[in-house]
């Protein structure tokens, strides 16, 4: 076990920590962040939108028209919310150069807006919706990257207009950004033209058939889904906050792939994707944090005889419910705890072939779409990240007992040991 746990130690840590400290993947991540509460907000208004049975309540123009007046709640921040990740991104990263964030935020916003197919008729360039929102998110990323890249390679060859003193602090950034933004949307407008002249027509395209299409499929396999949940729970093992790691990597797949499952929703189609950021958040990190330990939690109450765990019990338990598992991870502790590694990659890997294969069989509602607060305890979050559906409830409780059956030997054996230590003492 110590050899193994020292092979892995050599190649992950190198590997997690270059990918914490890469500022293009912190740019992305906090890009995330900065979209979540506009994200959350719509997601609300959908859940809302579509309460249970109150088609059956009222009329159907009475509720053709509720829905009506809720859709803008959902259309001007889930179906654009690639928009929102692209400003973040693009804020995020020219921060972290020490220039003018905004400038940043809206050069990422107008590059992307230049690569993307324009629909021409009575008004001119009328950019399609779909695209604003994950569909779009690759080619967004890709563009708030570059451009924030090339903005700072502007202003750092001073390529800039200086006004003179006694001009307002404002209107002299303004000047001061003028140059530097031009080149940079030239530089995106050349682009355009150029993958005009090819069979994609533009880079929206070349990158959703070439880039998104692929990666999105590969994401949405089961495989690839064990290899991630195995990862994130090695990183954590380690002492790494494997879900940020894999989140800043991952997040543009599963949130495509979300979009498309709301997009479903609301054509009242069938839901294509099972595994979607609901999926994960909801089904795996949403049943007592990362490693699902809210069972871990419940258990020691069951079997805890130690003064240590059952502590560690009263301290975990109400932020496990809430899914803030830290006290357990570093209490417990999982980090570098030998005795605890099987549970802690088997359970969470059983639970995501079993929530897989339940909703690939019918058995219970893929995930729809709707962005569920991570913090929202397990039952709701089920019920309401598979529409409203009591069997989404129903597997997340199944699924705890099926990680408290994979702890309880391990456990026993943990309590046990710090047990006779505190006899001892």
């Amino acid at each position: 076990m110590n050899k193994f746990m020292e092979v892995l130690e050599n190649i992950l840590l190198p590997i997690a920590e270059k990918l914490n400290n890469n500022r293009y993947l912190a740019a992305l991540r906090d890009g995330f962040m900065v979209a979540l509460p506009l994200i959350i907000f719509g997601s609300i208004f959908v859940v809302i939108a579509n309460f249970p049975f109150l088609d059956k309540w009222i009329s159907p123009e009475a509720y053709t028209a509720y829905q009506n007046a809720l859709g803008p709640a959902s259309a001007a921040t889930l179906s654009i919310m690639g928009l929102f990740v692209i400003m973040g991104i693009g804020y995020k990263l020219t921060q972290h150069y020490g220039l003018e964030a905004i400038y940043g935020a809206v050069v990422g916003v107008a590059s992307f807006l230049i690569l993307n197919p324009q629909e021409l008729g009575e008004v001119t360039g009328v950019i399609p919706t779909a695209i604003l929102g994950a569909q779009g998110m690759f080619l967004g990323i890709f563009t708030a990257f570059l451009s924030a890249e090339l903005y700072r390679f502007f202003v750092k060859k001073n390529w800039t207009i200086k006004m003179p003193p006694g001009v307002p602090d404002s209107v002299s950034r303004s000047f001061s950004a003028l140059i530097p933004i031009t080149l940079t949307l030239t530089i995106f407008l050349i682009i355009r033209i150029l993958f005009s002249f090819t069979p994609f027509d533009t880079v929206q395209n070349f990158i959703y058939t070439i880039i998104q299409e692929p990666l999105t499929a590969l994401g949405s396999s089961l495989p690839a889904t064990i290899v991630v949940v195995l990862l994130i729970q090695l990183f954590w093992f380690f002492g790494l906050h494997g879900q940020i790691i894999m989140n800043s990597v991952l997040d543009p797949i599963w949130y495509a792939l979300n979009d498309q499952n709301f997009s479903a929703l609301q054509a009242g189609t069938e839901l294509p994707n099972v595994v979607t950021k609901q999926f994960m958040d909801t089904f795996l990190v949403g049943m007592g944090g990362t490693g699902m330990t809210l069972g871990v939690v419940i258990l020691i109450f069951l079997i805890g005889k130690s003064r240590q765990t059952k502590e560690l019990g009263k301290l975990g338990g109400p932020a496990g419910i809430f899914n803030v598992n830290e006290p357990i991870i570093f209490g417990l502790p999982i980090i570098m705890n030998p005795l605890v590694l099987i549970p802690w990659l088997l359970a969470p890997v059983v639970v995501t072939v079993i929530t897989y294969l339940t909703m690939s069989a019918g058995i219970v509602p893929k995930p729809a779409g709707i962005i569920v607060p991570w913090t929202t305890p397990i039952g709701i979050s089920g019920f309401l990240a598979t529409g409203n559906d009591w069997r989404g409830a129903a597997l997340q409780i199944f699924n705890l007992l099926v990680v408290m059956a994979i702890w309880w030997p391990f456990l026993k054996v943990l309590d046990k040991n710090y047990y006779e230590t505190e006899k001892q003492g």
